[in-house]
C-alpha cells in the first residue's frame, strides 16, 4: 500500500470526477483510490483515465464539498474489491457491498469486483429447467440454469412486483438432478440500481430467505450505480464457483445503470454515440451479462434476469436493443394487458427464450411441454389476426372457427397468462391450464400436436373454462 500523497493543485473537479497531475509510476487503470477531504471524511474512488501524467479519478460518494488543494489522495495499489464468504447469504448491503442491515462487518476473502473473463472453452452449455412459478415464463419462455433472460418493461408496469415474486418463488425442481438437496441450493442475489426509497423498503421487506440484497438508492452517488451490478455478480461468482451453489441474479433496473454510464462518460469527455450513450455501451453491458453461465467441472451456476425499462416503450432504444444482442432472449411486458388489469402483463408474441428447447421435455419438465408451447403460440398469433379483422368487419361477420380463436385469445390472457401475485404455479399446473385453454378450439385446429398427445390429454381439452372469467368485472 502506498503512503498518502498530498496534492496542492487539482486540475479539475467536474461531477463525480476529479483530475490531477501526478507523475507517479505504477498507477494502474481501475486502481482503487481513497480521498480524504478537509473534514477528514473518507471517500472511495478509482482511476478512470490515464493520459500521460494526468490522472482522472471517479469518486463514488460524489465530489460535493471537495476543493482544489484540500484533499489527500491515496492510491491503494489494487482494484475495487468486495469481501465475501458464505455468511453473506441473508445480508442486505448497499450498492458498494457495505452492510446496511445493522449486522456485523463482512469477513472473508476480498475479490476484484470486475471478475475474470471465462474462457469460452471452459463454459458448460446452459441446461436444466428453473421454475419461477410464472406461467408466461415457465410454460412459454422457460428459464434454464446458466441462461441470461432479460425482462423488457416500461415505466409504470409491475416489473418490481414480478422481480419480488421470482426472487421468492424460483426453485430448482428436485427431480431434475435426482437430489432433493438441489431444490434448497438456489440462492438469489438481488441488485436494485437507483431505486426510490419506498421501492427499496418494499424490496427489503418482501424479499427474504436465501437471498443477498444489494440496494442502491436514487439519491446515492451516480458512481455507485456503476458498481452495484458488478459487486452483486462478484458475490454470485463466489457463491456459485467457490461454494458450488446455484445462483439466480436479478438486476433491476439496467436502464438506470445505462443512464449513469452516460452521465459519467459525458463528464469524462468520451465521444457520444446513439442518444448520447458512449460508443462502448455494448461492450460495457457485455462485461455484466456475460458473467452468467456454468463452468465445466464445477457444480455451481449463475443465471441472470436483468430487468430494464424501455424509455417511451421503445424496444429499439440502445439499451434494450444492445441487451437483446448479448442475452438469450427476452420477456416483454405489454402496456395493453396492464391496462386490462392482467398480471403479469407478459406480451407473448415478442417474448422469446432461445435456450428453452434444451431445458424442457422428457426428463426435464414434461414430454408435451415443447409441442404445447408451439401450439399455444401459433393459436395466439391466429387469435391476434382475428382481433385485427374484427376491428374492420365486426364480430358478426366472423366464421365459427374465427370466433373460436377470438374466445381462445381471451381465455389465454385471462386464465393462462394472468395469475395472482401470490400464485406459485408448478410447471404441471401451467401446462394443464394450457391444455384447458386449447379446448376452446376445434381439435382439427390443433395442428402442432400429435394425435397421441391429444388423446393423452383429451380430458383436459374437454374441461369447462369457467374459472377466472370474472376478472374483467373486478
Amino acid at each position: 500500500m502506498k503512503d498518502p500523497i498530498i496534492y496542492t493543485q487539482l486540475e479539475r473537479i467536474e461531477g463525480p470526477l476529479i483530475a490531477l497531475v501526478a507523475a507517479l509510476p505504477g498507477i494502474g487503470f481501475g486502481e482503487a483510490v481513497r480521498v480524504v477531504d478537509l473534514e477528514g471524511r473518507i471517500r472511495h474512488g478509482r482511476v478512470a483515465l490515464l493520459d500521460g501524467d494526468k490522472v482522472t479519478i471517479e469518486v463514488f460518494q460524489g465530489t460535493t464539498g471537495l476543493a482544489k488543494g484540500s484533499e489527500r489522495i491515496r492510491f491503494l495499489g489494487h482494484p475495487i474489491t468486495i469481501t465475501v464468504s458464505e455468511s453473506i447469504i441473508g445480508r442486505r448491503l448497499n450498492g458498494m457491498g457495505e452492510p446496511i442491515d445493522g449486522g456485523p462487518p463482512l469477513t472473508g476473502v476480498a475479490l476484484n469486483i470486475n471478475g475474470s473473463p471465462l474462457n469460452p472453452t471452459a463454459r458448460a452449455y446452459p441446461q436444466d429447467f428453473i421454475q419461477t412459478g410464472i406461467t408466461g415464463i415457465d410454460a412459454m419462455n422457460a428459464l434454464v440454469r446458466g441462461q441470461k433472460l432479460p425482462i423488457f418493461s416500461s415505466s409504470g408496469l409491475p416489473h418490481d412486483q414480478l422481480a419480488i415474486q421470482i426472487a421468492q418463488q424460483a426453485k430448482i425442481r428436485p427431480d431434475l438432478s435426482g437430489s432433493a438437496k438441489d431444490s434448497e441450493e438456489l440462492v438469489v442475489v438481488f441488485a436494485a440500481i437507483g431505486v426510490k426509497h419506498d421501492v427499496a423498503v418494499r424490496f427489503a421487506e418482501e424479499i427474504s430467505g436465501r437471498t443477498v440484497s444489494f440496494l442502491n438508492l436514487a439519491d446515492d452517488p451516480v458512481m455507485e450505480r456503476l458498481l452495484t451490478p458488478r459487486v452483486a455478480l462478484t458475490a454470485a461468482e463466489y457463491l456459485a464457483f467457490e461454494l458450488g451453489l446455484h445462483v439466480l441474479v436479478i438486476l433491476t433496473d439496467m436502464t438506470v445503470y445505462g443512464e449513469a454510464l452516460r452521465e459519467v462518460a459525458t463528464a469524462r469527455g468520451d465521444i457520444p454515440s446513439r442518444k448520447g450513450y458512449p460508443g462502448y455501451l455494448y461492450s460495457d453491458l457485455a462485461t455484466i451479462f456475460e458473467r452468467a453461465g456454468r463452468i465445466k467441472g464445477k457444480p455451481g451456476s449463475i443465471t441472470q434476469i436483468p430487468i430494464l425499462t424501455m424509455p417511451n416503450n421503445d424496444i429499439t432504444h440502445p439499451i434494450p436493443d444492445l441487451t437483446g444482442y448479448i442475452t438469450e432472449g427476452q420477456i416483454v411486458f405489454s402496456r395493453d394487458l396492464f391496462r386490462q388489469r392482467f398480471y403479469p402483463p407478459i406480451n407473448l408474441p415478442p417474448s422469446l427464450s432461445r435456450l428453452m428447447a434444451d431445458g424442457v421435455g422428457e426428463g426435464l419438465t414434461r414430454s408435451d411441454h415443447h409441442p404445447l408451447m408451439e401450439q399455444l403460440y401459433a393459436a395466439y398469433a391466429r387469435a391476434e389476426e382475428v382481433r385485427m379483422m374484427t376491428r374492420i368487419v365486426g364480430e358478426e361477420d366472423l366464421s365459427t372457427v374465427d370466433r373460436c380463436y377470438l374466445e381462445f385469445g381471451q381465455c389465454l390472457e385471462r386464465l393462462f397468462i394472468a395469475q395472482d401475485i401470490t400464485d406459485d404455479r408448478s410447471i404441471e399446473e401451467s401446462l394443464d391450464i394450457g391444455w384447458r385453454v386449447l379446448g376452446c378450439l376445434p381439435r382439427e385446429e390443433l395442428t402442432r400436436l400429435s394425435t397421441q398427445l391429444i388423446e393423452t390429454h383429451g380430458a383436459l381439452l374437454d374441461e369447462e373454462l369457467d374459472q377466472g372469467l370474472e376478472r374483467e368485472k373486478d
